[in-house]
């Protein structure tokens, strides 16, 4: 019994200091990137004294005055421009593309991407996962399915950035009574900062 405790306590501080280490990790490696930005200036314009997180700050300030500026007709016409001008360049069109689109769906207030969390039987009949709905199936791929299908993502755990997609049966989809964000918590801490009981009931994937 002592020996079990232990262990749960070691357990509960490992979940409370990794998310902590890897977020301070994180901020330190990306402010330290922006840093590098102000190198860019011309000289007369570079801080004598070099402030941590300055590059940062000007970064953010940067996409922000972006964004405020593509709120207008003519941001938006200059930026149809150049994603027109980027996707006909050779090797870097597809992959520009294709970030972009998922970028639009991850980003984008109306997309429909992670907004519900489901239970799908995966990788095999008995072993339920958790996915995130993402849309229905289109194109070609409707033709060939005999039922009415939804597509999922199901993530890894305990990195849930790298998973699969796949197109599964909405008769075999449950919506779990469950926010994304405590859904993710569950995927990241590998069932053990478990939620509350989930309510089982019929999926109604967005059109």
């Amino acid at each position: 019994m002592k020996k079990a405790t232990l262990k749960t306590i070691f357990l509960t501080g490992l979940l409370v200091l990794v998310p902590l280490a890897i977020t301070l990790w994180v901020l330190n490696l990306i402010i330290g990137t922006m840093d590098q930005t102000l190198l860019l200036l011309p000289q007369a314009w570079q801080p004598k004294q070099r402030l941590p997180g300055l590059g940062a700050v000007l970064t953010l300030a940067f996409i922000f005055v972006v964004g405020l500026f593509t709120q207008n007709f003519v941001g938006q016409k200059l930026v149809s421009w150049w994603n027109a001008l980027v996707r006909r360049i050779p090797l870097v069109g597809p992959l520009y593309s294709s970030v972009q689109q998922v970028s639009d769906t991850l980003l984008s207030s109306n997309g429909n991407a992670f907004r519900k969390a489901l239970l799908i039987e995966y990788p095999r009949k008995g072993s339920w996962t958790i996915a995130f709905l993402t849309g229905i199936p289109g194109g070609d791929v409707v033709n060939h399915l005999q039922e009415e299908h939804v597509s999922v993502y199901v993530p890894t755990t305990p990195n849930p950035t790298s998973g699969f997609f796949l197109m599964v049966p909405k008769s075999e989809v449950i919506e779990l009574d469950m926010s994304v964000d405590a859904a993710l918590k569950y995927i990241v801490s590998m069932g053990v900062v478990a939620p509350a009981a989930p309510a089982r009931r019929s999926i109604d994937p967005p059109m």
